[in-house]
């Protein structure tokens, strides 16, 4: 007889863990809040402004970045249907093959991001390697070589019970290194999700940025891919059609009002539905919502059953805003066929020129015709003041933070000419998350803040199974391999609940992989060397022999 199985939340947890559970023969309802599937991945059109039967401008919550040491999300990208795509949906990501680094009076370096195919890629590498303009001094970058090095080859073990504990920023020992090198410390990691290099765990940031060095290094791996069109139309829709036609019942515009839980298991949960109220019943139930919805939605009678669940609560506090603004161009902008990073920009900017990796979806498809061009921009520090008006992001109303990230860029991009003019803008589009409800100048709210990493926070975070028998979490916040909340974390944290369903239910159906991350094998035998260092109380040396 088939289990029913209740998820909370249709982002890519929830996708993920009703696409493991549909193919493990369980039957499957999904309650998403939003009217548009996908959560934070989804693309949102600006209304009203297709013209012609054209479509509506594609706006994101912020772009999609695809790093080359996802494991997860392409695993099942590759088992969602797409057309005539041998490997499904992952079919659709393309790589970037150059990331521009602009400052504010200096020209842009460009650097690669993947491996030297050719003698101009070879020369390009070496050139970034040494004409950066970062003014890193040769201390410095040995330094962070050292410091690479040093994550590259401790063990897993270390990690988790030293490094966890330590900031990035002291871990790189940056109070001693140069002034460049600590505003390139601290620009670099602010627009990794959101992290701050002062609070944010070396473990994760050190093992992400290692990684990110030795894909860069591997043939055939690179650093940077992106999808081929806007996110519904090349991944979410064509996922959530998948899920459908396997049986899967999700639900839009339904929100999780209160989890019900007695006698130390859940017995249903009050879902509001187009002004109705009614209770979902199932066997299991799985939490994908935000660690700051969930917090909310904790109860007396599930904290009594649990009482490791107050650590939702304390993770709740560590909630940052990551938000995208797109801005629509009567001239294309490619600037650079890759990601572009500001690092003199307050607001910690990162954008890409998205027209160029859309060859099926021209840009005369869209709006009135006229847009010729995409920047898409996500914005990771909204508490620093901006040039413009001398206030936060927080603090601005929409307008000024249209002309506040137009200002940013101009200053950075148009260092090397007059590329980014004010009459190339034709429409905007920000991320509807951010919401202005007062207009006197009251602080905006953000529907949907993203969980950035503090060190020692590893020791609250959840795993996916919790005492309550029928209860489960799948969401970026859950303990998993990847560290980081991100796409490929909520992806991971799924597959952990439905192990985890599967494992209570006595099933013997085949187990969701989880994939290592972090561990390249070239460096698995200093590793292990590590490790005989760790278990007999010795620090970290480096060396194998």
């Amino acid at each position: 007889m088939q289990k029913q199985v209740v998820i909370l939340g249709g982002g890519v947890a929830g996708m993920t863990a009703a696409h493991e559970l549909m193919e493990r023969g369980f039957r499957v309802t999904v309650y998403e809040f939003k009217g548009i599937p996908g959560g934070k991945a989804r693309s949102i059109p600006k209304k009203g402004t297709g013209t012609g039967r054209r479509a509506d401008l594609p706006g994101e919550h912020g772009f999609r970045f695809f790093p080359g040491f996802y494991r997860h999300v392409p695993d099942t990208m590759k088992r969602i249907p797409f057309g005539q795509n041998a490997n499904g949906v992952f079919d659709n990501l393309v790589y970037a093959t150059r990331t521009a680094t602009l400052r504010d009076n200096l020209p842009m370096v460009v650097s690669l991001d993947n491996f030297p195919r050719n003698l101009t890629d070879m020369k390009l590498m070496l050139r970034s390697l040494f004409d950066n303009n970062m003014g890193l001094t040769l201390s410095d970058i040995d330094n962070l070589v050292h410091k690479t090095w040093q994550m590259l080859t401790s063990c897993d073990e270390r990690k988790t019970e030293e490094y966890e504990k330590v900031p990035w920023w002291q871990f790189v020992n940056a109070e001693q290194q140069t002034e460049a090198f600590q505003h390139f410390m601290t620009a670099a990691t602010r627009v990794l999700v959101a992290a701050k290099s002062r609070e944010a765990s070396a473990k994760t940031i050190g093992n992400v940025f290692a990684q990110l060095c030795v894909d860069l290094m591997t043939p055939g791996v690179g650093d940077d891919r992106l999808l081929n069109g806007p996110t519904n139309d090349v991944w979410i829709e064509p996922w959530l059609n998948y899920l459908r036609e396997g049986g899967v019942e999700y639900h839009m515009n339904a929100e999780v009002k209160q989890i019900h839980c007695e006698n130390g298991e859940i017995t249903g949960v009050t879902i509001s539905q187009n002004g109705q109220e009614f209770i979902a019943q199932g066997d299991y139930y799985v939490s994908a919502l935000p660690v700051e919805i969930m917090a909310q939605k904790l109860t007396d009678e599930m904290l009594l059953a649990d009482p490791t669940l107050h650590y939702i609560k304390q993770l709740a506090s560590s909630v940052a805003w990551m938000n995208g603004i797109q801005y629509f161009l009567t001239e294309d902008l490619p600037v650079v066929h890759g990601h572009l990073l500001f690092m003199d920009a307050p607001w910690a900017l990162t954008a890409v020129s998205q027209a160029q990796f859309w060859p099926d979806f021209p840009m005369s498809q869209f709006g009135d015709g006229h847009v010729k061009g995409i920047l898409s921009v996500d914005v990771s520090d909204w508490e620093t003041p901006g040039v413009l008006y001398g206030k936060t992001a927080m603090e601005c109303t929409a307008e000024e933070i249209k002309n506040e990230v137009w200002e940013q860029m101009k200053r950075s991009i148009n260092q090397n000419g007059d590329l980014l003019r004010d009459e190339m803008l034709h429409d905007w589009f920000l991320d509807p998350d951010i919401q202005f409800e007062n207009p006197a100048g009251q602080v905006e709210t953000n529907l949907e803040p993203l969980l950035v990493n503090k060190a020692g926070t590893w020791d609250q975070r959840p795993d996916s199974y919790t005492q309550i028998r029928n209860f489960f979490l799948a969401s970026d916040y859950v303990r998993t391999n990847t560290d980081l909340a991100t796409m490929e974390g909520a992806n991971e944290a799924a597959r952990r609940a439905v192990n985890s369903i599967l494992n209570r239910a006595g099933s013997n159906a085949e187990p969701c992989e989880i994939f290592t991350m972090y561990e390249p094998d070239l460096f698995a035998i200093f590793r292990h060397h590590d490790r005989k260092r760790f278990n007999e109380g010795l620090p970290w040396d480096g060396k194998f022999f």
